[in-house]
């Protein structure tokens, strides 16, 4: 009986890599060696960040309100207890939008925070 070999599984599972691979600068997109040790660290970066990502946009949003908030006189942390309180549910990023595109709408939640 001949010897089954794998060079159908092998082409497959090389190919799949060096597509993935595409884009990546010189050898890392060529050659498989490159391509896979350079692939396992570009993914282990993507996982990571899709999480930190996340993190970045709430603290960016929390900057925005912030500064809108200072500029009408009040103090973020005051604000948001205020908002809580008048029972207004807004997340951040709506928030951080009103602040940034509609500055009117943004100072009348801030009056009926203060009121």
């Amino acid at each position: 009986m001949a010897k089954a070999k794998h060079s159908v599984a092998t082409r497959k599972r090389k190919k799949k890599v060096l597509k993935q691979a595409k884009g990546f600068w010189g050898d890392r997109s060529k050659q498989y060696q490159q391509a896979r040790r350079v692939l396992v660290h570009a993914l282990r970066y993507a996982y990571r960040d899709r999480h930190n990502k996340k993190r970045e946009f709430r603290s960016l949003w929390i900057a925005r309100i912030n500064a809108a908030c200072r500029e009408v006189g009040i103090s973020y942390s005051v604000f948001m207890n205020g908002l809580k309180k008048s029972k207004i549910a807004l997340d951040r990023k709506i928030l951080a939008d009103l602040a940034v595109r509609d500055n009117n709408a943004f100072k009348k939640l801030v009056e009926k925070v203060k009121g």
